[in-house]
């Protein structure tokens, strides 16, 4: 699945309407990535081309230009701490972009300090793309390696952050979104064998947030996110939902060209079987790729419902 930002995004460099910058993405200020893997990344690839940001300026999302950042083959945690008020909850935030880039901003930095608004400590993973889409659902390995490796990771240095280490959730939009979903029902075996102690870790996820989530909803024809009008709810295989899955936040809009809403409402017809506690808000308008960026819809008020969900599970 090939996500319409990200094809916008990839045209955009042959025009002006986009600013493309040749260094790798760096947070700024006084926060610094660290290396997710402490070796080589396992099922590395070798990329032609290195990192590098595009900031989108042609194709605004709430009037805002965006940036992306490509080519990543060092993949990264960056840790973003509330100044004021802090719980001991964090959340990992797993940004969109088709495996094939991330919307390092729009779903990434600027949800980890709304996420630092409310008292939480935000972990932003830089994960590896473009990747191999594997298999009729178009799921990517090493992704999946990065998503699972840095829930562990920040589960090690709980104490070091001044989290609970079993506050943990995750937050993931677009493909993203399909990471959470990954992680919420693939944490019993790890995708990648243990390389060090941080592996000794749990990779669960302790409550998880999937916002117009990707490559969850099979057609009758048994292809990932199919067009056309087929009313049945068919789950990806792979996403195997069981009790043992952590309470789940999902938000999807009707009117989404990329990623069709039966995504969400295939999952969670899955975790209402399992009786996995789930909350679902699925809006007429929104269109895919929002972030926090369409405040003035009714979609924009998913932050707010967001808050009093964790509210509910006592993580605020």
């Amino acid at each position: 699945m090939i996500y319409a930002l990200c094809l916008i995004a990839l045209h955009s460099l042959r025009g002006p309407q986009s600013a493309r910058a040749n260094e790798a993405w760096n947070p700024g200020g006084d926060k610094v990535q660290i290396k997710l893997w402490s070796g080589k990344a396992p099922n590395a690839l070798a990329l032609k081309a290195r990192e590098s940001m595009i900031r989108v300026t042609g194709k605004p999302v709430g009037g805002k230009p965006w940036t992306v950042v490509q080519n990543v083959s060092v993949p990264t945690v960056t840790v973003y701490r509330p100044k004021a008020n802090a719980t001991q909850t964090a959340v990992i935030v797993y940004p969109g972009g088709g495996y094939n880039l991330l919307a390092i901003d729009l779903e990434g930095s600027e949800i980890c300090e709304w996420l630092n608004s409310i008292g939480v400590t935000a972990v932003l993973v830089k994960y590896r793309v473009p990747t191999p889409k594997v298999g009729p659902y178009r799921e990517s390995l090493q992704a999946l390696q990065d998503a699972q490796r840095a829930i562990s990771w920040v589960r090690s240095r709980a104490n070091g952050l001044g989290i609970d280490p079993k506050k943990i959730g995750v937050i993931g939009f677009s493909a993203g979104g399909h990471l959470v979903a990954a992680v919420s029902t693939r944490f019993s075996k790890r995708s990648y064998p243990r390389q060090d102690s941080v592996d000794d870790f749990s990779c669960r996820p302790d409550f998880a947030v999937a916002l117009y989530p990707g490559h969850l909803w099979i057609g009758p024809s048994g292809a990932a996110n199919p067009r056309g009008s087929q009313p049945k709810l068919k789950l990806n295989p792979n996403i195997s939902v069981t009790k043992s899955t952590p309470p789940t936040f999902l938000v999807q809009a009707k009117d989404d060209p990329t990623d069709d809403p039966r995504n969400a409402l295939s999952y969670f017809q899955a975790l209402r079987d399992a009786k996995v506690p789930v909350e679902l808000h699925l809006y007429p308008r929104g269109g895919h790729a929002f972030g926090l960026r369409k405040p003035s819809l009714p979609i924009g008020a998913w932050p707010k419902l967001l808050e009093r969900w964790l509210r509910t599970l006592k993580l605020l």
